[in-house]
């Protein structure tokens, strides 16, 4: 008999696996417990052995291919005579289906005792109610088992049938359709699961006056032309935190802490292609020009899927700014490899009590810094966002050449 052999499903969240290695070739036979094919999973390479000797016929997927679980990848032959096995229904020819002839007993008629036969023709036994509810609604009659007496159809019947097919239309609707991520977001996917059951993360939160930032910023640009982003300032502000707070600028690599001697800051671009992360190098001693030109440098690679690798290695931090989503906050994950990265929202204007308790109307931008809890605590995370917000509070600081405080 012809069976079917389907992607085994090896544990409780696997959805796919891929066929890496076929051990049988078609026309080959085998034996019970021997080895047919390895399947490999994110977590281990497994072999699937024969339940019982065959033949192998067919296959389906062949090495290399990643299969749903439940897929049929191959066929094997039992050599037993009977139906095909049942992954695959067999098409049975009209001409070759026999209709039984009715019982004499009624009471012993099976469920199609509502179908009448002479002379090997086929009739519906059911009320011409029903009959016409049957063609308005479009439910055939020729399936349903009848309640009525001697297997009769009636208007009950075609209504449940009716409601039956709509559930079924609806259910089929809504089935989901299966869709392959491109190879960067499956990769991304995999890595940012790995950071965060990996990585202890716990989160800060603040807001950050950015009125003063803007207006420089305006009359930087009236004055030279040169258009920067709020978030070369926030670059600026983050490279220059990391060389007031050295303890910060480190990483958790193979149980013990790796410090870097330069303040290099990852940005997070969001592109057709997916997300990238290339790393601006020693922010912390370069002025604001200079960070705005690399910013834009390496958004434009990223746009163009042109990055090297060297380009998104290292750094302990990256910038993510969602602001221009009108997000007020967002705690993001820390990506593998490093140790924080800063959660960006939208300028909001709101009204806050000043000194003596009246009413004035800021300009804040909500931060949220996520940090690797093996690398900083609680009062060293605080001391590095403080000194964030300190920069972009007075982004004047961010024109000139930076000394350590």
């Amino acid at each position: 008999m012809r069976r079917s052999l389907l992607m085994p499903k090896l544990g409780l969240t696997m959805i796919e696996g891929i066929v890496a290695k076929w051990s049988v070739a078609p026309g080959a036979q085998f034996e019970r417990d021997q080895n047919l094919f390895v399947v490999e999973t994110e977590k281990a390479a497994n072999d699937v052995l024969a339940e019982q000797a065959g033949t192998l016929l067919e296959i389906v997927h062949p090495a290399g291919t990643t299969v749903p679980v439940g897929e049929v990848i191959g066929w094997w032959e039992d050599g037993t005579l009977g139906e095909q096995g049942n992954a695959q229904v067999q098409q049975i020819p009209a001409q070759m289906v026999q209709i039984p002839t009715a019982s004499r007993d009624p009471a012993t008629t099976p469920a199609s005792s509502y179908v009448s036969q002479r002379n090997n023709v086929q009739r519906v036994i059911a009320t011409p109610l029903a009959r016409r509810e049957a063609k308005s609604r479009g439910v055939s009659l020729t399936p349903l088992r009848g309640s009525g007496p001697r297997g009769r159809i009636k208007v009950a019947d075609v209504f449940a049938a009716a409601n039956t097919q709509v559930q079924q239309s609806a259910s089929a609707s809504a089935t989901p359709r299966r869709l392959n991520p491109s190879k960067v977001a499956a990769i991304a996917a995999r890595r940012l699961v790995k950071a965060k059951q990996e990585i202890p993360h716990f989160y800060l939160a603040v807001e950050a006056g950015v009125a003063r930032l803007l207006d420089l910023r305006r009359e930087l640009m009236e004055a030279s032309g040169v258009r920067y982003t709020i978030n070369d300032f926030i670059l600026s502000a983050v490279g220059r935190a990391l060389v007031d707070v050295p303890e910060a600028n480190r990483v958790w690599a193979e149980g013990a802490l790796l410090e870097f001697d330069h303040s290099d800051v990852g940005m997070a671009v969001n592109t057709e292609h997916g997300l990238f992360v290339p790393v601006l190098r020693d922010v912390g001693s370069s002025d604001l020009g200079r960070v705005s030109q690399e910013a834009a440098r390496l958004a434009d690679l990223a746009r163009q899927s042109a990055l090297g690798a060297a380009e998104m290695e290292g750094g302990a931090i990256t910038v993510s700014n969602a602001g221009m989503h009108n997000v007020t906050y967002m705690t993001p994950i820390v990506n593998p490899g490093q140790s924080m990265i800063l959660g960006v929202g939208s300028v909001r204007e709101l009204f806050r009590p000043d000194d003596t308790g009246r009413p004035e109307m800021r300009r804040e931008m909500g931060m949220v810094l996520a940090c690797d809890h093996r690398v900083l605590d609680g009062v060293s995370g605080l001391r590095f966002l403080h000194q964030v917000v300190h920069f972009l509070e007075k982004p004047s600081t961010l024109l000139v050449s930076h000394r350590p405080v």
